[in-house]
């Protein structure tokens, strides 16, 4: 495996940091870790548009806490190999592509010898990919979600509609084209502060901003069609699964608009070893909220995973 850049100053995040290429099929992928925490290794898996950058602040309260972290650019974002000739579009054809990378994520971590045990620390479109992980029974001994993506917030005219353009897209050649209403813009180049969904702390808001207008290349438009088609796929697939046994933590904020509130509440209902946090006056990015949200839901997590440590 070979170097690959990492953007320290921008992450703010704690020292030590190793940053690799390495292969999932013919797809090149960035990872970085950070060693040297003995309580295991938390892999925090990022949501859609995100660079490991982004974490990095979190990534410094978790070694503070003793853990050693591992996190990764996903197939089409970050730095990693994008699929098309427009780098600015999210694109996957399924999600399946996702489990490859978690699979060479953990691949990675056994060559480096992260300490065991496994945890997962998974944003948004990352507890979508983290809780297949777990139904497919991979060897993560805790999780602690932030907004999961297991559902798209849409109204009910644009499920439809979404239904029948992704069914159309591919035998109609645009599956490659960005979703309606989305485009190649960065959203947080896009909108002010004033009215984002994202956050409701203006530094955090500041310090994402200024990573995407330093390297641009960290930064992701909207989703392609084929990408819109796939997440509702994978939803409704997951939908239909029993909840894993694995315990976990869901944090939500209660001004969520990005994912889908409802699928949340019912799974988190019916996860036996599972318990739903809520974050009142939170927007989606729990960890990009001001210092005692992100403080609270760290220290949640820690908690959970050294209770369950084997």
């Amino acid at each position: 495996m070979t170097d690959a850049p990492f953007h320290a100053a921008l992450a703010d995040g704690p020292p030590g940091v190793e940053c690799r290429w390495l292969a999932a099929g013919g797809t090149r992928l960035r990872v970085a870790f950070w060693k040297g925490g003995t309580k295991g290794t938390v892999f925090v898996l990022p949501g859609r548009t995100e660079a490991i950058e982004k974490y990095g602040r979190a990534v410094g309260d978790l070694v503070a806490h003793g853990f050693s972290v591992i996190s990764i650019d996903w197939r089409g974002q970050g730095l990693s190999d994008r699929a098309l000739s427009d780098r600015m579009v999210g694109h996957v054809g399924d999600f399946s592509e996702y489990q490859e990378d978690l699979d060479a994520m953990l691949a990675e971590a056994d060559r480096a010898n992260l300490p065991h045990p496994l945890v997962m620390l998974a944003h948004s479109m990352g507890g979508c990919i983290g809780l297949r992980g777990l139904m497919r029974g991979l060897p993560f001994t805790t999780a602690a979600f932030s907004a999961p993506m297991w559902g798209i917030s849409m109204a009910s005219w644009q499920r439809g509609l979404a239904q029948v353009v992704t069914a159309l897209a591919s035998p109609y050649g645009f599956a490659n084209r960005y979703a309606p209403t989305t485009g190649p813009q960065s959203y947080l180049c896009q909108v002010p502060f004033d009215g984002n969904v994202l956050t409701s702390d203006r530094e955090m808001w500041a310090y994402m901003q200024a990573q995407v207008v330093a390297v641009p290349e960290l930064g992701l438009g909207g989703p392609s069609i084929a990408w819109l088609g796939a997440a509702l796929r994978e939803c409704a697939a997951l939908s239909m699964l029993s909840a894993p046994t694995t315990p976990a933590i869901c944090a939500l904020g209660t001004m969520e608009k990005v994912v889908d509130v409802p699928p949340i509440h019912l799974r988190m209902a019916a996860w036996s070893n599972g318990e739903l946090d809520l974050y009142p006056g939170a927007e989606h990015e729990i960890l990009m909220e001001g210092p005692s949200t992100r403080r609270r839901f760290i220290e949640r997590a820690t908690v959970l995973f050294e209770a369950n440590r084997t």
